[in-house]
């Protein structure tokens, strides 16, 4: 085994949540697909090719999963998004609406600042430190 090629996202909205994840993170969508059941299989990915960890964004089927919107990691920060620029990110995910929970942190390990995404989940933006 390589690599770890998708993780699920539980959404509430497939175009709601393509467009946070397009528009505002810089993701790319990578797939787009109706299903026979009337559910679409939408992939998106970070960076420029989209060959990044892909996300399955999953509409919600039941009340049990429509409780976890947002809460699929126990309040925790559940996603890690690295970036060659902090600064850059930061700043055009601010222009873009994305709410951070905190100030930007220098911290031994990089620069790091915790966001939340469209449905409440904690992501944090960091830049590794450089050797």
């Amino acid at each position: 085994m390589s690599r770890i090629a998708l993780v699920t996202l539980v959404v509430d909205d497939y175009d709601e949540a393509i467009r946070f994840y397009v528009d505002a993170l810089g993701f790319r969508l990578v797939e787009d697909a109706p299903r026979p059941d009337g559910t679409r299989w939408v992939v998106v990915a970070p960076g420029p090719d989209g060959t990044g960890t892909g996300m399955l964004l999953a509409r919600t089927k039941n009340e049990a999963q429509r409780g976890r919107i947002g809460d699929q990691t126990g309040g925790r920060v559940g996603f890690f998004l690295h970036t060659e620029d902090f600064a850059r990110d930061h700043a055009r995910m601010l222009a873009a609406g994305v709410r951070f929970l905190e100030e930007p942190r220098h911290e031994p390990y990089g620069s790091v600042a915790v966001f939340q995404d469209l449905y409440g989940n904690r992501w944090d933006l960091l830049e590794p430190a450089r050797p």
